[in-house]
């Protein structure tokens, strides 16, 4: 089955992703865990990897399944179509979530490249090149248009 992007409201992807869940939906909200600074604090939370997604794995015919739960804006569409995100670019969130992906393939990249992912289960995963900053780089996925900021301090 395929895997779909839903757009949810601001700050809904966890919410959105439990309820979805307990509806018996295939779900992937991939987060990551930063440090908050706080003129007072400091603290470690977790935040969505890609604000306003939600991945689901459904069939097509059942994808109004999802429009019943509060939180819920639309699918992501790419060239008029719902996008499509395919097995490898779920691992390759997998991966970016928990920061295993390798700076070093980046570090010469400039915006339009297109990289292919060398190592591990993630051999053979292509990603362009957007945008090429001294702290992060941002990827897009071929298949569906989601792009995706990999901060190098979180790669490493």
């Amino acid at each position: 089955m395929p895997w779909y992007v839903v757009f949810t409201k601001v700050h809904k992807e966890f919410s959105v992703a439990e309820k979805l869940t307990k509806s018996g939906i295939e779900v992937f909200c991939p987060a990551v865990t930063q440090i908050k600074q706080w003129s007072d604090r400091k603290k470690k939370v977790t935040v969505p990897l890609i604000k306003r997604y939600v991945f689901v794995q459904l069939a097509e015919n059942e994808r109004n399944r999802v429009f019943g739960h509060e939180g819920v804006l639309n699918y992501l569409f790419w060239l008029g179509k719902p996008a499509l995100v395919t097995e490898q670019e779920i691992s390759l969130l997998q991966s970016a979530a928990a920061g295993k992906i390798d700076n070093h393939l980046f570090k010469n990249a400039q915006q339009g490249d297109v990289i292919t992912l060398k190592d591990g289960a993630f051999a053979n995963n292509e990603v362009v090149i957007d945008k090429v900053n001294k702290n992060h780089v941002i990827v897009m996925l071929k298949n569906s248009g989601i792009k995706l900021i990999l901060k190098y301090d979180e790669m490493l």
